[in-house]
């Protein structure tokens, strides 16, 4: 299977007169045609500088971004301005958070999403742009009605539906979606994600999900990436990583998460907050919180270690089970 993207040892950090902020440290996964990889972890864990950072979208004069990327045999860190434009939309794409920030509001939708195919398009008549159109907002179930009528007269989810149409009007080979369905209610979060699946399998569209919500990942992606101050701890296939935890993080995160199924059990919350990211801090990221710490996980970091089957794990246990 061809390989989409190759993130090795991304670090991003902050900087003003003061301080430095350690945003994201070290962080390396891969991406292969038609997987859908979510990142999960808590609010401030640096899953959306991470994206951010991929895509070239942090402010410069103050953000120091290292590592490399490969992207369809180019290096997305290292690409000039003009590289980069040509890939944006037409084979890398996004959808935000917040949809109704990313349209202009006297504008009807239609003649929007016909001018951004047209950037990347500028031979395509109106008839081919309003073709493709029509039909990337019929894979995410919008009829034609939504051409002539203007943002403030969709909903917040046809709103998503319809950013989600315009990321994939030139079949991208990546979708990072950052957040995007969180403030969607259930049931169009739901409709949104199985349309996602359907659509991958059309376009063969690779996909990266932002969120921190474990259940989205566990019903709309194949593989999932978990987050903590900056650090992947765990990466994996989905049912292999939820079946198997081998992270104190992770089994964290999956003890405060209430099963859908089964018998009811009493949710355990992870004690303690996040470390100060402005820190330089010489052991594992977690044991100040890790009910497990040794004393090596509090002078030395772990090794990325790969447990087979494309599971890796940052963590001082494995390596003691491992002797």
């Amino acid at each position: 299977m061809a390989r989409v993207l190759d993130v090795r040892n991304l670090s991003v950090t902050y900087k003003n007169k003061n301080k430095c902020v350690y945003a994201v440290s070290n962080a390396s996964f891969s991406i292969d045609q038609g997987d859908s990889m979510g990142i999960v972890g808590e609010s401030g864990s640096g899953k959306s500088t991470m994206a951010m950072a991929l895509l070239r979208l942090l402010p410069r004069k103050k953000t120091v971004v290292e590592g490399e990327a490969g992207f369809l045999g180019q290096d997305l860190l290292h690409i000039s301005d003009e590289q980069l434009d040509r890939l944006r939309w037409k084979n890398l794409s996004v959808v935000f958070q917040k949809a109704m920030n990313s349209f202009s509001p006297v504008h009807r939708i239609g003649d929007q999403i016909e001018d951004i195919y047209r950037i990347h398009e500028p031979n395509a008549t109106r008839k081919e742009a309003h073709g493709q159109a029509a039909k990337m907002l019929a894979l995410v179930n919008l009829n034609e009605r939504v051409y002539k009528l203007y943002p403030h007269e969709l909903s917040g989810g046809m709103l998503q539906r319809v950013m989600i149409a315009v990321s994939l009007l030139h079949e991208p080979d990546l979708l990072i979606m950052d957040e995007a369905t969180t403030a969607l209610d259930v049931v169009t979060q739901g409709q949104i994600l199985g349309e996602l699946r359907k659509m991958e399998s059309e376009l063969k569209t690779s996909r990266i999900i932002i969120t921190h919500d474990i259940s989205v990942v566990s019903s709309s992606c194949n593989k999932i990436a978990v987050m903590y101050a900056g650090s992947l701890l765990e990466s994996g296939h989905v049912s292999e990583v939820l079946a198997r935890p081998a992270h104190p993080y992770t089994k964290g995160l999956l003890a405060a998460f209430p099963p859908l199924r089964g018998q009811r059990v009493v949710l355990e919350s992870i004690p303690g907050y996040l470390p100060d990211m402005a820190a330089r801090h010489e052991g594992c990221i977690f044991a100040a919180r890790c009910p497990e710490a040794m004393e090596k996980c509090k002078s030395a970091a772990p090794a990325r270690t790969d447990l087979g089957n494309d599971h890796f794990v940052s963590c001082h246990l494995i390596e003691v089970e491992k002797q």
